[in-house]
C-alpha cells in the first residue's frame, strides 16, 4: 500500500524561493515539482478540460512513478450537476487513458448547491468504467448520510475526507483509496493558512491508520498561498516517512 502527498496544482508565481528557484520558467514548474514531489492533483482541468494530446505530454515528461489526479470540469460537476455525464465520462476516460502509467484518481467535486440525490450519483458512478479510481467530494452537508457511503462502497468510490473552514470533517474510507484535500486550517476562509506541526501529526497518525488497513492514500494541501502548500506537503511526508 502507497501514500502519495502532494498539491492541488503546480504553477502559481508565489511559490518563487519556496520551490521554484530564479531561473526556473513557468514551463519548467512541473519538472521541478516532479523532482520532490511523486503525486500532483491537476486543478486546471477544472476550468478548462486539457486535450488528449496534453496530457500524452505530461505522461512522457513525467518521471516513472509519477502519479497525477485530475480534477472533473466544472461542465459536468457544476453546470450540468452530474446530469446526462456520458460526453464527459467519455472525454474523461480519453484523458486519464492518454496519462497512461501516470493515471491517478479522478477528483469529482460537486457544486455546493447540489443537495443529495442518490440516484444521480449512482448513474455517473456506473458510467465510470470499472478500473478507473474516482473520489467524490460533497460540499453539500445533506449528502453525509449512511446509504451514501453505503453507495460509494458499493461503486468502489471514494469519499473525499475534507478539512477546510466550514467543511465538515469526516474520516470516512469507502474504497481501497483515501483521497484526503487539505483546503487549509483557517476557521473563516478556505485555501488560507499553514497547517501547524501538530496538525500534520494528527494527519500522519490518520494516514498511518489507513494504510495498516491495506488502503492508499492520495493527501493533497489545496492551500497554496505563501508557498503553504509546499511546506506543509514536505512536513507531513517527512511525518509519514
Amino acid at each position: 500500500m502507497g501514500v502519495h502527498v502532494g498539491t492541488s496544482g503546480w504553477s502559481y508565481d508565489h511559490w518563487k524561493d519556496v520551490l521554484y528557484g530564479p531561473g526556473v520558467t513557468a514551463g519548467a514548474r512541473l519538472a521541478r515539482y516532479a523532482d520532490e514531489f511523486d503525486t500532483v492533483e491537476l486543478n486546471a482541468s477544472f476550468y478548462r478540460w486539457p486535450r488528449d494530446t496534453t496530457f500524452e505530454q505530461w505522461r512522457d515528461r513525467l518521471p516513472e512513478g509519477f502519479t497525477m489526479s485530475v480534477k472533473a470540469a466544472r461542465g459536468l460537476t457544476h453546470a450540468r450537476r452530474l446530469r446526462s455525464p456520458e460526453e464527459w465520462v467519455e472525454r474523461i476516460v480519453r484523458g486519464w487513458n492518454a496519462l497512461g502509467d501516470k493515471h491517478g484518481p479522478i477528483l469529482v467535486q460537486l457544486h455546493p448547491a447540489l443537495e443529495r440525490d442518490d440516484a444521480r450519483l449512482d448513474y455517473f458512478l456506473g458510467c465510470l468504467p470499472a478500473g478507473i479510481p474516482v473520489a467524490v467530494e460533497f460540499r453539500h452537508p445533506s449528502w453525509d448520510h449512511p446509504a451514501v457511503y453505503d453507495l460509494l462502497e458499493r461503486r468502489g468510490a471514494a469519499y473525499v475526507v475534507m478539512s477546510g473552514a466550514g467543511l465538515p470533517c469526516i474520516l470516512k474510507a469507502t474504497a481501497d483509496l483515501v483521497y484526503v484535500r487539505l483546503h487549509g486550517p483557517d476557521d473563516d476562509v478556505l485555501y488560507a493558512g499553514s497547517y501547524s506541526s501538530d496538525d500534520l501529526r494528527w494527519w500522519a497518525d490518520r494516514i498511518r491508520e489507513w494504510t495498516d488497513q491495506g488502503r492508499n492514500v492520495f493527501a493533497y494541501f489545496n492551500n497554496d498561498g505563501d508557498g503553504n502548500a509546499v511546506r506543509n506537503a514536505r512536513e507531513l511526508r517527512t511525518l509519514i516517512r
